[in-house]
C-alpha cells in the first residue's frame, strides 16, 4: 500500500493459514475479524475476510512489527 487506510484482506488458503493471517493483522491494527471461512464450489482452499484499519495501531510497539509498505514499482 502506498499510504495507510482501511483495507480488505481476502485470503484463499486452508483454515489454519487464513486464521493465522487474520490473527497477525489483529495483533498490529484494529481489525474487524471474520468468525468462519467459506468454500467456493470447484475452487481450492477457503476464503475469509478481515478488515484491518491501518490507521489504528493497537500499541506503539506495533509500529516496529508492522508489515513493510510495498512500493508501486515492487508490486508490478
Amino acid at each position: 500500500m502506498s499510504e495507510p487506510g482501511l483495507v480488505v484482506v481476502d485470503t484463499a488458503a486452508d483454515d489454519a493459514t487464513a486464521l493465522a493471517i487474520q490473527q497477525m493483522l489483529a495483533e498490529r491494527w484494529a481489525a474487524a475479524t471474520g468468525e468462519r471461512t467459506t468454500r467456493d464450489a470447484d475452487e481450492p482452499g477457503v476464503r475469509m475476510r478481515c478488515y484491518p484499519d491501518l490507521c489504528q495501531l493497537i500499541s506503539p510497539a506495533a509500529v516496529n512489527k508492522a508489515l513493510p509498505r510495498v512500493s508501486a514499482a515492487a508490486s508490478q
